[in-house]
């Protein structure tokens, strides 16, 4: 277990030596919360969720009742949703899922995700094409690794731009969907 300051707010994880990052937040989810505005009212998703670090901050600005996670690792669901008691957010949603096959919600304002970068490609692909589908327009989506191309490219095709920062050595995306369709530079 280790404990956080976000936003003048403390949080405490409860953590598994099993899950990503189990000693301290990780740098690169650190980077990408340094550049998400949060505001009460939006609908986030935090997708690849781990033990809930992501969701259970944004639950407390945004609003508990607001805030979806979402994780293939059951070990990680559980502990997502121990997070949840253990920092006064008990209203957040926790599904396990594999990406979005297992839940059908919709409509998100934000998207939040620090996926697995250093495996093939098929998990981050399978984010990015089926997050932009799963954000209402003028949503946007974050997302946070060590490699820079593929990504570019790949939030370039679909969503048709994307801003980056590097932050540490670590690349954080942003890209804001500005219709229903995907872009045209497929």
């Amino acid at each position: 277990m280790y404990q956080i300051t976000f936003s003048g707010c403390d949080f405490m994880f409860k953590t598994d030596p099993k899950l990503f990052s189990p000693l301290r937040l990780d740098g690169g989810t650190a980077a990408m919360l340094s550049l998400v505005e949060f505001t009460k009212g939006q609908r986030v998703l935090d997708l690849g969720c781990g033990y809930g670090i992501v969701g259970i901050i944004a639950a407390r600005l945004v609003g508990e009742q607001n805030v979806v996670l979402v994780d293939v690792d059951p070990l990680a669901v559980e502990l997502a949703q121990e997070n949840t008691a253990l920092n006064a957010v008990p209203g957040v949603t926790v599904y396990q899922s594999d990406g979005f096959a297992g839940f059908s919600d919709t409509d998100f304002d934000l998207i939040l995700s620090n996926p697995p970068y250093h495996a093939d490609f098929a998990v981050p692909k399978a984010f990015i094409e089926n997050g932009f589908n799963r954000l209402r327009v003028g949503g946007r989506m974050y997302m946070v690794t060590k490699r820079r191309d593929w990504y570019k490219n790949k939030f370039v095709a679909i969503f048709g731009g994307v801003q980056i920062r590097e932050i540490d050595g670590y690349y954080v995306f942003m890209a804001e969907k500005r219709s229903n369709l995907y872009s045209k530079k497929r």
